[in-house]
């Protein structure tokens, strides 16, 4: 999915029109007005405008990462709850295979807290996630969440499935996604993910 991006272009004096035919955004040269010793400051002040500018115009339902985030989020159903305490429920049941044990799938994703705020997505990078299941390199909901378990069915290719995933299937008491010490995910947070199952990854070895 595309992400629009905001282009400041400089047009010259002798073609900048006073009517144009159709909206457009564009900034007089003012910089060969203004002496050198000003130009920082007449540099925020395009950043600002421009920064302003994003704010206050309408923009397309996917064109922004914040309003695209808006849009991820698959319809609610009611939750069943494992033996485990995982939540889960199919917006759609796919028709396909389901995932392999230990192998490859593709999945798209949008994670949240437990307030509904969006802390990752697939979808932002534009690609599904590759990721190995059943193999312990994922958290414990999404590998009983996707391959099934306890009562839990297993997911299979073209499913949507909403988990609700408490702290001791997810990252337990200590904070995670760590980085110069700021956390992304806090201790003991309940996650809750929308899963997309797309499919088996090609590569698997047969």
């Amino acid at each position: 999915m595309a992400i629009s991006a905001l282009t400041v272009a400089t047009v010259k004096p002798q073609t900048l029109q006073t009517h144009h035919p159709k909206p457009s955004l564009s900034f007089k040269p003012i910089a060969n007005c203004i002496s050198s010793t000003k130009r920082p400051v007449l540099d925020v002040g395009i950043g600002l405008l421009a920064a302003s500018v994003v704010a206050l115009s309408p923009l397309e339902a996917t064109a922004t990462r914040i309003e695209y985030y808006a849009t991820v989020g698959e319809p609610n159903c009611e939750l069943n709850f494992a033996k485990s305490g995982l939540g889960y429920c199919d917006v759609a049941v796919g028709s396909g295979e389901e995932a392999p044990f230990g192998e490859l799938i593709n999945v798209h994703y949008t994670a949240r807290f437990a307030d509904g705020t969006v802390f990752d997505s697939s979808y932002k990078r534009a690609r599904p996630l590759t990721m190995r299941i059943g193999a312990g390199k994922l958290i414990k909901g999404l590998d009983q969440g996707i391959l099934g378990g306890e009562g839990v069915p297993p997911m299979l290719v073209g499913g949507k499935r909403k988990l609700r995933i408490p702290p001791e299937l997810a990252y337990g008491p200590e904070p995670a996604g760590c980085f110069s010490g700021d956390c992304n995910i806090p201790a003991n947070a309940t996650l809750l993910y929308d899963i997309n199952f797309v499919g088996i990854y090609s590569g698997n070895a047969k």
